[in-house]
């Protein structure tokens, strides 16, 4: 049998619609205030004569970076982990924990940069909405209920105003509206993928990952369970999903994670199950997502479990997380992005990596490393190759890793 990724079952837990109670915590602020400590020096220095003043230099920015894991696994996190790292050399500090989250395997931040949400991948599965202040501190703002079970995947539409999630467990997608604070409100609905049938050894709908287009009119569902992609209208008064079209894959092709092409006629599609790659074509007039032939993950014979690819900002490179071999492989974009043309493999340096991520100016690649409880770090060169970056940093069950703007 294939290794479960999705370990969603757990002990009891508080009813996932019950608020959880706000909390405050500082993170980056006291990274930040140690290091301005460390940088002022000590303050009852005897008087002498000044040095001559050095060369300025330019200050070495650092920016947070949140880190997702299982609450309910042996080994793993109490919550949303911090961090803060160098986008200079990718070094990573570690912070506190946000607390108050149930195995928060997911997150996704809002347009605005306020707010992060978060899966709460169990039985009872359960979006939670966290308020970011510009000091460092948080607040649990609450949860609230998807109405499926091991919800695994989330995004925020574009207009802020909608939460899209994917329940694994039950295959489902739900939608829950956005307060102007960031506060999820009473879900709006609620769509079971009821067919096709599930793929060959497939138990039922498996619905891995829910994406709004580029275009913003299109929000696209993909399915592991029914190897299909189900391409929604989301109506943005009612916060209603509507089938416009659908896209087959392979029987028991295992389709899990997509990433679009930066100007949105192309989307690239890992499928867990048969170890491939597949470019789609897609139209934004209609929505409809047209896959071509899956390409090699130049991992070899046997099954690689790709995990999730990521596109640089320049839509020059594409990169892809394969678990079995724990390594990533590179591709370079060809023919305005039709086409991907496999380059080269290289070690993660963890073990399972579960999720990728690109800083926003694409210079750095994140890996979260499942079984190896790492984060791994590249530094992408004009080529698009990948250099490791320090040592693997230690964080409990990483399954996810958000670096913020």
């Amino acid at each position: 049998m294939k290794p479960s990724p999705h370990p969603y079952s757990g002990p009891e837990r508080p009813a996932p619609g019950r608020p959880a109670r706000p909390g405050r915590r500082g993170f980056l602020g006291g990274l930040l205030a140690t290091a301005a400590v460390a940088a002022a020096g000590p303050a009852h220095a005897a008087a002498r004569p000044a040095p001559a003043p050095a060369p300025p230099t330019a200050p070495r920015a650092t920016r947070p970076l949140l880190l997702g894991t299982y609450t309910s696994e042996a080994g793993g996190g109490a919550g949303i982990g911090t961090a803060a790292y160098d986008t200079a050399t990718g070094a990573i500090t570690p912070g506190s924990v946000i607390t108050g989250v149930d195995n928060p395997s997911y997150l996704a931040l809002h347009p605005s940069g306020s707010t992060v949400y978060a899966v709460a991948e169990q039985d009872a599965g359960a979006v939670t909405a966290v308020a970011l202040a510009p000091d460092g501190t948080y607040e649990v703002l609450g949860s609230r209920p998807t109405g499926g079970s091991g919800t695994t995947h989330l995004s925020v539409h574009p207009s802020g105003r909608w939460l899209l999630s994917a329940n694994y467990g039950s295959g489902s997608v739900a939608v829950h509206p956005v307060a102007e604070d960031g506060a999820l409100g009473e879900r709006t609905d609620l769509v079971t993928h009821s067919s096709p049938p599930p793929g060959p050894g497939q138990g039922g709908p498996h619905a891995h990952q829910i994406v709004t287009a580029p275009d913003g009119d299109h929000v696209l569902a993909v399915d592991l369970g029914t190897d299909t992609v189900y391409t929604y209208a989301l109506d943005e008064s009612a916060g209603t999903l509507t089938e416009v079209s659908r896209a087959a894959l392979a029987p028991g092709a295992g389709p899990r994670h997509l990433a679009f092409h930066p100007d949105g006629r192309f989307a690239y599609l890992a499928c867990e199950l048969d170890n491939t790659l597949v470019v789609c074509a897609y139209d934004p007039a209609t929505g409809a997502l047209t896959p071509g032939p899956g390409q090699p993950t130049g991992t070899g014979s046997g099954t690689s479990y790709p995990s999730q690819p990521v596109v640089t900002g320049d839509g020059a490179y594409v990169y892809l997380a394969n678990r079995g071999p724990n390594s990533l492989t590179r591709y370079v974009v060809e023919d305005d992005g039709a086409t991907l043309r496999l380059l080269d493999t290289v070690p993660v340096g963890g073990d399972w990596p579960r999720q990728l991520a690109l800083s926003p100016d694409s210079s750095l690649l994140f890996a979260a490393n499942q079984r190896s409880s790492t984060v791994t770090v590249f530094g992408i060169g004009p080529d698009g190759s990948l250099t490791a970056v320090g040592d693997p940093f230690p964080a409990p069950v990483a399954v996810c890793v958000l670096p913020l703007p």
